[in-house]
Parts: C-alpha cells; sequence; structure tokens
C-alpha cells in the first residue's frame, strides 16, 4: 500500500462556474468520486441543506436570495474537492487502503468531465435523497408543489444527467452509497439515473473495496448489495481529511429498538476518543472552523459496553470529550447532532455543564429564546414522533428507556424543560400517518404539542409522513403515503407544529399580518388545490387568520386537551428498582427510599 501524500495545499475559493485549477493532464482518474452539490456545501449552514433537501425546486430562487453565494466551493491545487461528506471522505480512505492516491479523486459535479477520461473505470457517487421520496423531503416538496422533487433530488439528477451523457459513459460503472440508496432499489431506477450498482451499508467493508476491484477490471455488477457493518471500534474507519460541516463520527447504532428506525439495525459502537479526536484535527488542518460529532444519541457515548446500561449517561467521560473537542485549537463552532430527550431526565446536571461548554462555540442564535448573554442557541434533533403512547407502544416501545413508554408525555414536557432552561431548543421529528395510526392518536399528539405551548415551551416539530425504509422492522407495512390522503386532524398537527415553529421569527410588529396575508394568497393561488379540502382550516389557523379558540369551537379543529404531567421525582420513582442506583443523586428528586447504591461505580468513573 503506497503512502498517502502528508501534504496540504492552500484552499482556493471560486464559484463552481468559475475557473478553477485544472486537474493534470492525463486520461482520467481511475476512481473518481463525487456528489449532489447541494450535499457537499457547508458554508452557509446546516439549515440551507436542510432546506434543500425539503423545499420544491422551484422555490430554489427563496434560497437564492438569502444564500446568494451558495454555490461558491473550495478546490485543493489539483482541482479536487476541498470537502465532502463525510461518508464520501469515509469511503476515500477505505479505497485508499487498496488503491494508491493518485488512481482515486474526490470532485465536485461541475468538474467530473475534469477527472473523468478513457481510464475510469468507477465512479462513486453518495446521495441522501436522489429522488425525493423520503419523510419530510418528499411531504414538504408535496405540499408546496405538484412535483414531489425536492431541491436536493433536482442536483441529484443532474448530476447522474452528467455522468449518463459522458463520452466514457461505457468504459465505467456507477456506483451509488449513501442514506438514499434505497430509493433507487425501491423504484427500480437504475436505468433512468444511469445506475450500475447501489451499496447498502459501510464503506469499511471488504465487499464494498472488492466491488470497486470488480469495477476497475471491467466486471459486471450486482444491482444491489448488502455489505456488512463492522462489529467493534477497530473495524470502524476515521477520515483525515476535510468532511462537510466539520463531520466527525461519534457512535454508531442507539439501542432503543425504535420499528421504523435503520440506524437502530447497526451495533452500538462508541469511537475511541483518540479516533475522534484524529478526526476533528484533520478538519482543522485542511481549514475547517466547524466540527459536529455525528450520532444516533450522543449520550451513549462511553457508556456502551460498561456494564451500566447505555440510558443512563457516562457524565465524566462526555463532559472529557466535548471539552476536548471545542477547545482544540481551531475549532470556531461546533453544533450538536442527534440525541434521545430521556437522558436530559435523567441526568440535568449533565445537560446543565455541556451548555457551560457548547453553547459559546454554537454559532446559532435564537434572540427571542435564548437567556444566553450573546443570545446563543443549541439545537439538538431529537425524535419525538408522537404523543400517542398506544402508537408508541407499538412503534417504540423502548423509546423511553429507563421510564416507561406509558410515561412518555411526561418525559417529554420535563425534558423539554430541563433543555429549555438550558438553551437547547431541539428539531423533534414527527411522524405522520404511521400504520394503524387513529384520529385518536392523532388528537393525543396534537394535545402534547398544545401542552408545550401552554408551558411556554419550545421546540421545533418536524412532522413527516411515514416511509417504510428497507430492513426495517415496519418495511413491508404502508400508512399515509401523500399529504393529499391527510385527514383533517393530521393537517392540523402539521400545520400547528409549523405555526409554533415560526413564532421567533414573527416578533416583528409586521411579521404576523404579513404572514397571515401571504398564508392565504398561497392557498389561494396554489395549495388549495393541491391539498384538497381538508387542508382548508388547518391552513386558516396557521396564517392567523381565524382565532384557534373561535375554529375549536365551531368544531373545525382540534383544540387541545391540558395534560396531567408527572413531576421528574415521579418519573424517577417510575424507574424499576433494580435499575434506580445507577440514577445520581446530585440531580436531585431522587424517589422516596432510594438508597446511593450505584455511588460507589461513579466515583470510580470519576477516577479513570
Amino acid at each position: 500500500m503506497r503512502a498517502r501524500n502528508a501534504r496540504v495545499p492552500e484552499a482556493n475559493s471560486h464559484n463552481a462556474s468559475m475557473d478553477v485549477p485544472e486537474p493534470p493532464a492525463g486520461e482520467g482518474r481511475l476512481i473518481v468520486l463525487t456528489a449532489p452539490l447541494t450535499e457537499i456545501i457547508d458554508h452557509a449552514g446546516f439549515f440551507i441543506q436542510m432546506g434543500m433537501a425539503s423545499l420544491p425546486i422551484w422555490m430554489e430562487g427563496v434560497l437564492n436570495k438569502k444564500y446568494p453565494k451558495w454555490r461558491e466551493v473550495e478546490y485543493n491545487e489539483d482541482g479536487s474537492a476541498r470537502y465532502m461528506p463525510a461518508g464520501l471522505r469515509l469511503l476515500e480512505a477505505s479505497l485508499l487502503r487498496t488503491f494508491p492516491p493518485e488512481d482515486v479523486v474526490a470532485c465536485y459535479p461541475d468538474d467530473l468531465p475534469k477527472f473523468i477520461g478513457p481510464r475510469t473505470r468507477a465512479v462513486g457517487v453518495s446521495t441522501h435523497n436522489p429522488l425525493g421520496v423520503t419523510f419530510a423531503a418528499g411531504v414538504y416538496a408535496s405540499i408546496f408543489g405538484s412535483s414531489r422533487q425536492p431541491i436536493n433530488s433536482h442536483y441529484a439528477r443532474q448530476l447522474f444527467s452528467r455522468l449518463r451523457d459522458s463520452r466514457y459513459r461505457r468504459d465505467f460503472k456507477v456506483i451509488v452509497g449513501g442514506s438514499g440508496g434505497w430509493q433507487i432499489i425501491q423504484t427500480g431506477s437504475y436505468e433512468d439515473l444511469s445506475v450500475d450498482c447501489v451499496v447498502e451499508g459501510r464503506s469499511e467493508s471488504a465487499e464494498t473495496v472488492d466491488l470497486f476491484r470488480k469495477a476497475v477490471r471491467g466486471d459486471d455488477l450486482p444491482r444491489n448489495v448488502d455489505v456488512s457493518h463492522p462489529r467493534d471500534r477497530d473495524g470502524i474507519l476515521v477520515p483525515n481529511k476535510r468532511t462537510t460541516f466539520g463531520v466527525v463520527e461519534m457512535t454508531t447504532g442507539c439501542g432503543r429498538r425504535c420499528q421504523f428506525c435503520v440506524h437502530d439495525l447497526n451495533p452500538q459502537i462508541d469511537l475511541p476518543k483518540e479516533k475522534i479526536l484524529t478526526a476533528v484535527h484533520a478538519n482543522v488542518r485542511e481549514g475547517n472552523k466547524q466540527v459536529s460529532l455525528a450520532t444516533e444519541d450522543m449520550f451513549i457515548w462511553g457508556q456502551v459496553q460498561t456494564g451500566t446500561p447505555f440510558y443512563f449517561p457516562n457524565r465524566e467521560a462526555l463532559l472529557d470529550l466535548f471539552s476536548e473537542v471545542v477547545n482544540t485549537k481551531g475549532v470556531e463552532h461546533h453544533l450538536l447532532s442527534h440525541c434521545t430527550i430521556a437522558p436530559a431526565v435523567v441526568d440535568p446536571v449533565l445537560v446543565e455543564r455541556l451548555s457551560d461548554l457548547l453553547l459559546e462555540k454554537s454559532p446559532i442564535h435564537f434572540p427571542h429564546l435564548s437567556s444566553h448573554p450573546r443570545k446563543k442557541a443549541l439545537v439538538p434533533l431529537i425524535g419525538m414522533e408522537t404523543g400517542s403512547v398506544r402508537m408508541a407502544k407499538r412503534i417504540m416501545p423502548s423509546k423511553g428507556v429507563p421510564f416507561p413508554i406509558e410515561e412518555w408525555p411526561s418525559v417529554i414536557i420535563r425534558g423539554l424543560e430541563i433543555l429549555n432552561r438550558n438553551n437547547w431548543f431541539p428539531a423533534m421529528t414527527l411522524i405522520i400517518g404511521s400504520p394503524g395510526e387513529t384520529d385518536d392518536d392523532v388528537r393525543a399528539t396534537l394535545d402534547l404539542v398544545y401542552e408545550v405551548e401552554r408551558r411556554g415551551l419550545f421546540a421545533f416539530f418536524i412532522p413527516s409522513v411515514f416511509t417504510p425504509l428497507r430492513d426495517t422492522r415496519m418495511a413491508g407495512e404502508e400508512g399515509v403515503t401523500e399529504t393529499r390522503q391527510f385527514t383533517p386532524l393530521q393537517w392540523q398537527l402539521m400545520m400547528k407544529c409549523w405555526k409554533m415553529n415560526l413564532r421567533p421569527g414573527l416578533y416583528s410588529w409586521w411579521g404576523p399580518a404579513a404572514w397571515r396575508a401571504g398564508a392565504i394568497v398561497v392557498w389561494l393561488s396554489r395549495l388549495r388545490k393541491l391539498n384538497g379540502p381538508n387542508f382548508t382550516w388547518p391552513l386558516l389557523m396557521f396564517s392567523g387568520a381565524l382565532p384557534e379558540p373561535v375554529m375549536a369551537r365551531i368544531g373545525k379543529i382540534h383544540s387541545g386537551r391540558p395534560l396531567k404531567i408527572k413531576t421528574r421525582k415521579e418519573l424517577l420513582a417510575s424507574i424499576k428498582p433494580q435499575l434506580r442506583r445507577y440514577l445520581r443523586p446530585d440531580t436531585g428528586d431522587m424517589p422516596d427510599g432510594f438508597r446511593a447504591e450505584g455511588l460507589q461505580e461513579i466515583e470510580n468513573r470519576k477516577l479513570l
């Protein structure tokens, strides 16, 4: 195996449409790696990527006005991409264990003709939403336009068209990976997108590298391949190059066993701190000032295979890790990834101390929500999914552990109280139209959303349509498939969430009036026909055209019933007696008769 060149070239900032450094003359690279431009950019922040994954292509002009320079990217001296999505960097690192550096290149889509030539035998593409049929992407595109194609899907199709039209297309294989590959498999879009093979799984696997070996030899490839996931820390690779948003992997798997989730099928692995810091340093070395630790649940780190259940967070380990990451020289910004809400109820002291560490490095500001002196805030991604205990038992019975799932509404409220108090304002996902969901289930979720509002709490509620993901326990089930199938209550849930989400942006004197007028105009001109009659009253509620109490009184919307929410002490008392020894007495509210049998274990952890 040849050594990789450790020299780091100076970055050159260019617009993708302008002249860029020319790659060395030759017949192209043997293996070319790329991704849609909308998944590569990182300078405009997470919110533009989230918007591009959800908004329909006809709304691209709105983002162009907000972020006029979003297409500007940076190049290495040889014309290759300065940054790439973490998954593609992982594939690159995996291939470089077998192929020499001069054979492998990662480039932006517009630069493919400069690297694809008669010598090219494989093009690897990473994409998370090529067809726009997943979760929020499909639902919001279909709300706002007759096409279900979000902006990101449009750019993905542009990329595949560029590959299909290449003069050398007969000479190379197109291998697709990333979280969106399942869309191509389930829709049979291979020919439409000119894709030879879709890989489901991790790039470190021998099967992945073997596919590229076959492509280099010119062998036929299978339509799709499921490759193995590493089973331990040693099997996880860490890229040594800059990633989009400075994403650095922290854990794999979750352990809560939600029926609809792909990630929970992966083994629980927390990467060693040394590996994480190696990737952080690589990003800083190559000019990245931002880091985000990628995880399905940040709170399991440091507690996997320790003898203590993973849902009792290892406070000392987490504080040590995040302290080293955010205090790394050159790291100016840090963004949280995914987590669960129950650990906040278990250990509010951990949340408070993490806030002391992380808020100063957060690039997010909420002037009307945050109590931080500089109005900074933390926005982790948390799955609420439903407020119905009946549905929660069916699709995610372990979501609230160590608390019984029957206490899910109380866990949400008490967790949000703790998070908001420490300037955490999470983005919380909701699933609308799960198989078997009834109007009573939707009412229960609305009740919980209204309870959040009634108590003055705040979260960004992100509703989406149920999507049966391949290989999950609910892969064969079918729920609501498009927004026109929504019941009036489902539409109310969707629009109530977004009405609450927009509240921080409507504090000006003119904001509410402008929003009401704009929403009604768009409904009259476009949305009324697209979304059907069940959309009408929820839209009027969303716009504020009529007061909600009036609409509830005349029976047009559900008013939201007050919920009986347990105190934190009552929640802690609901934990199984044999698990209470893992509670931390310094968090307060200990159940009556609590014995601190786990204190010695905690003290031992401090000494490690």
